[in-house]
This record gives C-alpha cells, sequence and structure tokens, in this order.
C-alpha cells in the first residue's frame, strides 16, 4: 500500500481548475431552460422590485405591495414551496446574503431620506459637483 506521501496520488487531491464565470455559465445556461424555474426567477425579481420600488410609496396599494415583500423577504420559514428561503435555494442564491444585502439598502435609503427630506428609491443620491480648485499662477 503507498504511503500519504506518495506522488501516485496526489492528483486526485488538486481541485479543478474552473473559474467562476465558466462555472456559473453552465449552471445559468441548466436553470434558465426550465420554464419553472424561470417563473420562481420572475418572481424573486418582482419582489426585490417591489421592495425597492415602494420603499417611500404613497399609495396604499404601493405600501402593501412594498410590506408584503419585506414580509416574504424577511420570512425564514421553508415550509411551502415557494418560500423565500426555497426559491433563493432553486436559483442557487444564498438567501442571507441577498436578504441581508436588500435589508443594508433599506436602511441606507432610509438614512438619507433622513438626511436629504426627500426619498431617494433605486439610485444613489447625485453628489454635487466637487469645488474647483484655483491653481496658482
Amino acid at each position: 500500500m503507498p504511503d500519504a506521501g506518495s506522488d501516485q496520488f496526489k492528483h486526485l487531491l488538486q481541485p479543478d481548475s474552473v473559474l467562476p464565470s465558466q462555472y456559473l455559465a453552465g449552471a445559468a445556461k441548466r436553470v434558465r431552460q426550465e420554464p419553472v424555474v424561470r417563473l420562481i426567477e420572475a418572481m424573486l425579481r418582482d419582489a426585490v422590485e417591489c421592495f425597492q420600488k415602494h420603499l417611500f410609496a404613497s399609495k396604499r396599494k404601493h405600501q402593501d405591495a412594498f410590506r408584503e415583500a419585506e414580509l416574504w423577504i424577511c420570512s425564514t420559514d421553508r415550509s411551502w414551496p415557494f418560500a423565500f428561503e426555497n426559491v433563493c435555494e432553486i436559483l442557487g442564491i444564498e438567501p442571507n446574503y441577498l436578504r441581508r444585502g436588500l435589508l443594508e439598502w433599506k436602511e441606507r435609503q432610509l438614512s438619507r431620506q433622513r438626511e436629504y427630506g426627500e426619498s431617494v428609491p433605486m439610485r444613489d443620491k447625485p453628489r454635487a459637483p466637487a469645488p474647483r480648485r484655483c491653481r496658482p499662477r
């Protein structure tokens, strides 16, 4: 029996060299081929759009859409097939990572609203141009 330090089996312990883009491109192609998966992807996209678009909504139906999306995103219940965590798992997305990112986005938007006194959804507040500095003559 060969010893553990033998070069004979080292090739078995070496990881395959695959770029993330190569892996994800193949996985995305396989996943997106199935109509049900495309539907699930559209459902997640819609929830994220409602969450971001209606954060500062004034109309009740838009406020309700935001709250519904937020409750769904924040839920850790996996008891039904279209729960946020199950949807993310089907799409190969880490649910806690996406949830944390969306909640951090929300906090930044709320902070900016308090700071500027207006809503700034979906994009960063435009910054004033930097003051021009006079060059010494």
